[in-house]
């Protein structure tokens, strides 16, 4: 993804790196595609805020991602790939040969006419829908399932993917974007290749109103407060605040939060990687 640096015209351009879209095709959805989408602004069914830092931002359309790939054996054409207020990677949408439109989240290097196909009938292609059982030792790939049919869970933001590193028994073991190494069972399905998008974290906003502009809010350091509203407040000077941690008191740096006795970790080989 090609970054675009914008020229000083104003102090909100001067030190703005932008995303220059050279990738996306259109810029208007398929309507049958989409529907409303409400924003909650942080708040929950009472109008208490639950979420900090969140609220505003501009008005978004939702678009049906199909995370399933389950039309097996049905050639798909790529019409456009599109922007997705939704989500960091961009979409591309399918036109399958019976007809049915639907919008998968668009893998890098994806074009415009490209043909896919998803099921034991597809082959290693950029875009293609395999199953685990059948996708080559050591392809990177993303929108991995964790349950079979329950569709895409893991590799799915901008620039990601895992890699399919070996098999075991019913067990493919893959690679996760976290440094994760995971056993998943041969029957999910994953895509070959890795989201698009991949300059995605380098983009730098410029101003705070464009911040205001995705929906998200000032956020004040915990340092900065009293010790009534934080645990880190207070203090003479410019005191540190002691060990970070959050408002509610969750430590911030080493504290482990994942259950002990969670069902999953027989199938996790090496945990992800810590700084």
């Amino acid at each position: 993804m090609p970054l675009k640096k914008f020229n000083p015209i104003t102090p909100g351009t001067r030190f703005r790196v932008g995303n220059a879209f050279t990738e996306v095709s259109t810029d208007k959805p398929e309507k049958s595609l989409v529907k409303g989408i409400s924003s909650t602004g942080g708040r929950n069914r009472t109008g208490k805020m639950t979420v900090r830092n969140v609220g505003g931002g501009h008005k978004k359309r939702y678009r049906a991602i199909d995370f399933k790939r389950n039309k097996d054996g049905i050639p798909a054409t790529v019409k456009s790939i599109e922007y997705d207020p939704n989500r960091s990677a961009y979409i591309a949408l399918l036109a399958y040969a019976d007809g049915e439109k639907r919008y998968i989240l668009a893998p890098d290097k994806l074009s415009v006419g490209d043909v896919l196909l998803s099921g034991k009938d597809a082959g290693p292609q950029i875009g293609n829908a395999m199953f685990l059982s059948d996708i080559p030792l050591g392809s990177e790939i993303h929108a991995i399932e964790l349950y079979p049919g329950k569709g895409a869970s893991l590799a799915r933001s901008a620039g990601t993917y895992g890699v399919l590193m070996g098999r075991e028994d019913r067990y493919a073991v893959i690679k996760l974007p976290s440094g994760e190494v995971r056993r998943i069972l041969l029957t999910c399905r994953a895509t070959y290749g890795k989201t698009s998008n991949p300059d995605h974290g380098l983009q730098v906003y410029g101003k705070a109103g464009r911040k205001r502009w995705v929906g998200k809010r000032p956020r004040v350091r915990g340092v900065a407060m009293n010790p009534v509203d934080h645990p880190m407040g207070g203090g003479e000077g410019r005191a540190s605040g002691g060990h970070p941690r959050s408002r509610t008191g969750i430590m911030a740096k080493g504290e482990k939060t994942r259950s002990p006795h969670k069902h999953s970790d027989r199938l996790i080989i090496s945990k992800r990687k810590t700084k």
